[in-house]
Parts: structure tokens; C-alpha cells; sequence
């Protein structure tokens, strides 16, 4: 399914009235399957849906390890993923198999986020990364969303592992762009503990701990993090960044891999 829609709309430009083309961005309910049993549905924009399968999979930890995986294909005109793996199936028994993720960013993880119940250790890597790099990528990161660029109407994520190697994702839900971004590196075989990730909107305590699942070491958003994400951040060790545009940033947590 494409994952853009025109339509023709009324506009007015002033006092001028006139009709034209708009693009739209489709919104369509993903339905997951493990083993061929339905698992969940997620609320989503119909682009790199396997990637979102993988990210959303592996951040509940159902899915440890791509190597885990067997086999993944998308079906019913890109409406599903059945994916064939080896899995957790006490953490699987904790999603509820008729329940839909919203578009709205109302639920990322399915548990209550508490620090204290996130099944995670601390994020070791040793990674430095250049203040001045990390603000360079933010200010180029809406230019490579195309999805952003035609309707400014998603979400974006962008995980950063060298200057020639990124992968976004795009999607009307926030917690999916990062599944999508981290899906694509996870299937690319990327070894996460040298990159950092940079996201569109706040820095909630659902999109903390997805980057914690992933041992992402870093964190970045033009916007502000919550008291929760601060929280979970600072327990896991991961260096989590706010407002960072122009020349300012605002670190949170494990400043030690971040240098001027």
C-alpha cells in the first residue's frame, strides 16, 4: 500500500480562494503475527512495516537477537507481518494479542514505564561523540525525511552511525519511528553501542526506555525530555539530550560521552 494519498482540497491564501492538490499520509492498522499467531496491532504510516515488526518486537523483548529470527514477509497488501522466529514467550504473554497501539503516542511500551521494572541492564558503551557533529546532524535531519518533506504530518527518527551511513524512520506514531529506524539497523546487522539516535519530539519516558532496550548509548531531541525519561535515563546510563538547536544543548544524563 502507498503510503501517501492526494486529494483534492479548498485553500484559502488570504482573501484568495482556490482549490488544489493536497498530499496526505496514510494511517493503516498493522497487525503482527509471531509464528502464526497474532500478537498485536500497531496504529501506523505504511512504510518499512518489517522494520517496525522487528524494533517494536525486539524493544518488548520477544525477540533477543536478529540471528533469532527465521523468516519475515509482509501480507495482505502490506497490512501485516508474519515473522517466524524464536522467541520469549513469558514477555510475548504480556502483550494482549487484540490490543492496538495508537497513533496518538498514548502507549509505546506495554507495561507501565517505572525505572525500577524495566527489564534492562546499563548501558556500558564507552562512545565519545563531538557536541558539534551530534548539532550538525540535528540541523540536517528534517531535510533527509521525505515523508516529512511532502506533508509535515510524521514523525522522525534518525539513528546516526557514520556520515555516510543513517537510517530513518518516518510514521504518524512517534514511539514507531524509533522501532522503524532501529528495525532497519538491527536487520543490517549495525552494531548500536557506537551510534546515536536523534528523534522529532519529546523525549517521554516510552521513547527512553526503547533506547535503553536497544542499549542506544545516545539520545538527542530538539525538545524537551520529561521527568520520567530524566529518570530511566540516569538509571540506565544513557546520555539523554534536550533543545539542542544552533550551538545549545542540554544534557541530562551520562555527560561523559559527550565533548565540545
Amino acid at each position: 500500500m502507498e503510503s501517501l494519498f492526494t486529494t483534492q482540497i479548498l485553500k484559502y491564501k488570504g482573501k484568495d480562494l482556490f482549490t488544489c492538490d493536497d498530499t496526505l499520509v496514510r494511517e493503516i492498522k498493522l497487525e503482527i503475527f509471531i509464528n502464526d499467531e497474532k500478537v498485536g496491532a500497531l496504529m501506523a504510516t505504511p512504510v518499512d512495516e518489517q522494520a517496525l515488526a522487528v524494533g517494536y518486537l525486539m524493544s518488548e523483548n520477544i525477540i533477543a537477537k536478529v540471528s533469532d529470527i527465521e523468516s519475515i514477509e509482509t501480507k495482505d497488501d502490506g497490512m501485516s507481518v508474519h515473522i517466524k522466529a524464536k522467541i520469549d514467550k513469558e514477555n510475548l504473554a504480556k502483550l494482549n494479542a487484540e490490543g492496538v497501539v495508537i497513533s496518538g503516542c498514548g502507549r509505546a511500551h506495554t507495561a507501565n514505564i517505572d525505572p525500577q521494572s524495566i527489564e534492562a541492564s546499563k548501558i556500558t558503551s564507552e562512545a565519545k561523540f563531538n557536541k558539534d557533529e551530534i548539532l550538525k546532524q540535528m540541523s540536517e535531519f528534517y531535510t533527509q525525511c521525505d515523508l516529512y518533506e511532502k506533508t509535515g504530518c510524521v514523525h522522525t527518527a534518525k539513528l546516526f552511525v557514520d556520515k555516510d551511513t543513517f537510517f530513518i524512520g518516518e510514521d504518524i506514531a512517534q514511539h514507531n519511528t524509533i522501532d522503524k529506524a532501529l528495525g532497519k539497523a538491527r536487520l543490517a546487522g549495525v552494531e548500536l553501542s557506537k551510534c546515536f539516535l536523534m528523534v522529532s519530539g519529546r523525549l517521554s519516558s516510552e521513547m527512553v526506555a526503547k533506547a535503553v532496550m536497544h542499549k542506544i548509548p545516545v539520545l538527542v531531541s530538539r525538545t524537551a525530555p520529561t521527568c520520567l525519561g530524566v529518570m530511566i535515563a540516569r538509571k540506565f546510563d544513557l546520555t539523554l539530550c534536550g533543545f539542542a538547536r544552533g550551538e545549545n544543548i542540554n544534557i541530562y544524563s551520562g555527560e561523559n560521552r559527550i565533548n565540545g
